[in-house]
């Protein structure tokens, strides 16, 4: 007897550039069972991403198309021909609201499923990144006939409350393998030896995209503060971005140069993690990030702006701060923290729904029940 095929599921997951969605979409591939789901993957541009090579050898096809932002009419030409040629029954959009210029062609192109994940939320302040969202809101469920978010709050926002409590939209949680971000003292001694950073210096700790919604620009006023206070303080930003220039320049005019350790894109974060003593995430908005799990699997004492959704409080190591409390605050707080890491970080995470191992059967179940009602 033939084996039967996987049901093949394309996700389209835009720019590859090391950021949270990617990273929840790889979580997920690489532990589901691919003898029935397998993925294929859309991504703007046409380079070879870091991606490309992992998602082939596990029987995965990537797809490079115009990147939206120049051309959003072949950008969306493309969509089509990929779905129609290659006849996808299951389209998977991670684009949150701009998921309209993925799902339209998808609808021309005949897919039966088409799913809308919202990952993000908005605030005014962001200028006409906030401007576009609003516009795109109403518009980006159109086409979709399966609904998604990363949290109750990402539903709140993309759906509308009242599409949220109809059980319409499922929340996909951001799991991660809990062994693997799990605190490791032969992994912290390996990577400060390698990093150069002595046991007594007390390393602040962020992963995440050089933008407007990471807030690097008040995490380096509350850095500026700690050193302050703790000449053995040293800041480490993991990530890469747009705006890494301009935070830069402000270390830079703070004097804070040889304190502020910048490490762009890494394969390693996981193992980054066992260097920090505290992780902070001031972000001005979030869906619901998968670093904040990540430090929390790792033990850490976490603290995010209550602009992170409290979905996001998993374990008795996180605290939220406001934004308008100031850096002064955040700074008093975070250098209030004794040597610590939570022991029981992985029993806490375990039974929240974050495992991996868990939640990526319940996805495979969805997928499948949405193929057997196409």
């Amino acid at each position: 007897m033939m084996e039967k095929e996987p049901v093949r599921v394309l996700q389209i997951i835009g720019i590859v550039c090391g950021g949270g969605v990617e990273a929840v979409i790889m979580n997920y591939y690489r532990h589901i069972n691919r003898n029935k789901i397998q993925f294929d993957f859309v991504v703007d541009g046409y380079e070879k991403t870091a991606l490309d090579d992992e998602i082939k050898s596990l029987g995965g096809r990537v797809y490079h198309v115009e990147p939206y932002k120049k051309n959003i009419f072949r950008y969306m030409s493309q969509i089509y021909h990929i779905i129609r040629d290659n006849h996808y029954d299951i389209v998977h959009s991670n684009m949150n609201t701009l998921s309209v210029f993925s799902l339209f062609p998808a609808w021309l192109a005949g897919a039966h499923q088409r799913i809308l994940h919202n990952h993000s939320t908005a605030v005014r302040s962001e200028g006409m990144r906030s401007v576009m969202k609003m516009v795109l809101r109403p518009f980006a469920p159109l086409f979709a006939n399966r609904y998604a978010a990363c949290s109750r709050l990402a539903g709140d926002w993309m759906y509308g409350k009242k599409m949220m409590a109809s059980g319409k939209v499922t929340v996909i949680n951001n799991a991660i393998d809990l062994d693997e971000y799990a605190f490791s003292q032969e992994l912290r001694g390996k990577y400060r030896h390698e990093l150069n950073i002595p046991d007594d210096e007390f390393v602040v700790g962020h992963v995440g995209r050089f933008m407007y919604q990471k807030n690097h620009a008040f995490l380096i006023d509350v850095f500026r503060e700690v050193a302050r206070q703790n000449p053995k303080a040293i800041l480490m930003l993991v990530g890469d971005g747009e705006l890494r220039p301009e935070i830069e320049k402000k270390v830079a005019a703070y004097n804070l140069t040889d304190k502020v350790r910048f490490l762009g894109l890494r394969k390693d974060v996981k193992q980054l993690y066992n260097c920090m003593d505290v992780f902070v995430l001031p972000s001005w908005y979030e869906g619901l990030p998968v670093v904040s799990v990540e430090a929390q699997a790792n033990g850490l004492i976490c603290f995010f702006s209550n602009n992170v959704t409290y979905e996001s409080n998993l374990t008795k190591s996180t605290n939220f701060l406001s934004l308008e409390s100031g850096a002064d605050v955040w700074a008093k707080k975070i250098l209030a923290v004794l040597p610590y890491r939570n022991n029981l970080a992985r029993a806490e995470l375990s039974v929240t729904g974050f495992d991996i191992d868990c939640a990526v059967q319940n996805l495979c179940s969805w997928y499948i029940s949405a193929n057997k009602g196409k």
